[in-house]
């Protein structure tokens, strides 16, 4: 069940729902998780945010301790990605503007409650969304890929299609999940140098997208269907941003810069 939030006539929780700002500086993109997630915490409210990513390989706080992360920077610039510092855990990922990304934000009263539940659950949500479109998706890690994680959404027990990450602070926690629907051979081909160059074991060809599967799906459906599954667990109330949090992002984007 979603921890508490705001409860509609409907019956379902409320999220507030903000888009963009897409083709953001893709640390400013990174900043502004952190300051919605400070922002709910501090009673702001509950929250949707998806957007449009540029292309971007965004690193760990493990990766940058590697000796070699100037050669994986370099890499990824080479590419025409931009490497950035992401807070969560886990290892490198890449997407590009055909990706989808989510923060879903919310306040948790007392306890953080079941971690790993969370995960499953929005795994479930997501994974369901592809379902829906005809696609393959299972939750569960596939054996090699990059950046694994118990949780990730995979395509035929083949290939990673969704990554998600988890964000906890006292009074509230954010689930981040970036969908690649397109641009395997980009995704794959950066995601090869970068881990090359950090001494790290993967499997190529475990980079997917959802067009692997289904050629004709666009990131408009892919992101319509995905709306749909969260609207059938809460109600999601169109927003604005706050002022408040764009100028925290903007305070603390630098420390995502690498």
């Amino acid at each position: 069940m979603p921890d508490p939030a705001s409860v509609s006539d409907a019956g379902r929780p409320d999220l507030t729902l903000l888009t963009g700002p897409d083709g953001a500086d893709p640390a400013m993109d990174l900043a502004l998780g952190p300051a919605l997630l400070s922002h709910a915490a501090a009673g702001g409210g509950s929250f949707l945010r998806i957007y449009q990513p540029q292309p971007t390989v965004a690193l760990t706080g493990r990766d940058r301790l590697s000796p070699a992360i100037s050669s994986a920077v370099e890499s990824a610039r080479r590419h025409g990605f931009t490497p950035v510092r992401r807070a969560s855990g886990g290892r490198a990922a890449a997407y590009t503007a055909q990706a989808i990304c989510i923060d879903h934000v919310e306040i948790a009263e007392g306890e953080f409650g079941n971690i790993k539940e969370r995960f499953y659950r929005f795994g479930l949500l997501l994974a369901g969304a592809l379902q829906n479109l005809g696609v393959d998706a299972r939750v569960g890690e596939v054996p090699g890929e990059y950046c694994p994680g118990e949780y990730s959404v995979n395509g035929e027990g083949r290939i990673k299609l969704i990554g998600t990450a988890q964000r906890l602070v006292r009074h509230g926690w954010m689930v981040s999940s970036v969908i690649v629907v397109s641009d395997t051979a980009a995704v794959r081909g950066v995601l090869t140098d970068v881990y090359r160059d950090l001494a790290l074991d993967w499997n190529p060809s475990t980079a997917g997208s959802v067009t692997d599967l289904a050629p004709a799906m666009d990131r408009a459906e892919v992101l319509s269907s995905v709306l749909a599954a969260y609207e059938r667990e809460y109600v999601l109330v169109p927003g604005e941003w706050p002022e408040s949090v764009l100028a925290e992002a903007r305070r603390r984007a630098p420390d995502h810069r690498v």
